[in-house]
């Protein structure tokens, strides 16, 4: 299959991800809606961590039944599992000194006594600016966007790699369930919006451009893994990405897990988790149904 081809069926699987953005938009939802849309986040996310720490394992898996079988040493069992140990400490611990740096941006500035109040630092125009002056929900948002992008620059890649090799049957599957994927994917990313109110608790509408800003960061590494792939094959490439993906989204859970304890609604958070979990196997029994 040609690059143009191969490419427009990258486009086609990241770009639904803007099916799920109109929830962020959503005008001041219920407490329990907004319980019930982080834990089906939750569930959602849950998934994908499964799903791409079982994809990053196939090729270690893979090099250690070689040894078994007296077909190759420990070395490459080895080196791909350095090299996902390393992913995963980069995605997560990454997240985790980004967290700290971003806290260090907002605190207010304190030398003493006579220190400044966060309240006096703003009336003196030295309040936070960039990403520092975003909620705490726009910034998860955000967080769980590059999270699943390396998720998606993974799939772009088998994508691309399938058509480079003439399986076009599996390319257009892979097509189809990688953006049944996406689409539960973008719900996934702005549902931590839907909770997102100012100091007077009105409700915060990110705006039409914010959300497709994020279904770029999100989406768009499918388009370009699709190019990627189509180009050369790198397994490590792929285990690196994976890794990073996973280490990134569990940061992401434990904050979403955390924002729904406060809730003290295990029943809501239980059946969300559910519906969550069940949307991303459904998806991906597609997927799975063609083979891949």
């Amino acid at each position: 299959m040609s690059l143009a081809r191969t490419l427009l069926l990258g486009l086609v699987a990241g770009v639904t991800i803007v099916l799920g953005l109109p929830v962020g938009r959503m005008r001041r939802p219920a407490p329990t809606l907004r319980v019930g849309l982080n834990a089906v986040a939750v569930g959602i996310l849950l998934f994908l961590v499964w799903d791409v720490l079982s994809a990053a394992w196939e090729p270690i898996d893979a090099a250690l039944g070689d040894v078994h079988e007296g077909k190759g040493g420990l070395g490459t069992a080895i080196g791909y599992g350095l090299l996902a140990s390393a992913g995963l400490a980069v995605g997560l611990l990454g997240l985790v000194g980004y967290e700290r740096w971003m806290a260090r941006l907002t605190s207010p500035q304190r030398f003493g006594p006579g220190a400044m109040s966060a309240a006096e630092a703003v009336a003196r125009g030295r309040s936070a600016r960039g990403l520092a002056s975003w909620s705490t929900a726009r910034q998860l948002a955000l967080l769980i966007a590059v999270g699943i992008g390396l998720h998606n620059f993974a799939e772009g890649l088998a994508i691309g790699q399938s058509a480079a090799s003439g399986e076009i049957a599996l390319a257009t599957l892979l097509v189809v369930g990688f953006a049944l994927h996406n689409a539960t994917e973008g719900f996934g990313i702005v549902a931590p919006l839907a909770a997102d109110v100012d100091a007077s608790g009105e409700a915060r509408r990110p705006s039409w451009g914010f959300l497709l800003t994020l279904a770029a960061i999100g989406g768009g590494p499918t388009f370009v893994g699709t190019w990627v792939g189509h180009s050369f094959t790198s397994e490590p490439l792929a285990v690196a990405f994976l890794t990073l993906a996973a280490g990134s989204i569990i940061y992401v859970v434990v904050q979403l897990l955390g924002v729904a304890a406060k809730a003290k609604r295990s029943d809501l958070v239980a059946y969300g988790l559910l519906v969550g979990l069940l949307a991303g196997f459904v998806t991906d029994a597609i997927v799975t149904a063609g083979g891949a």
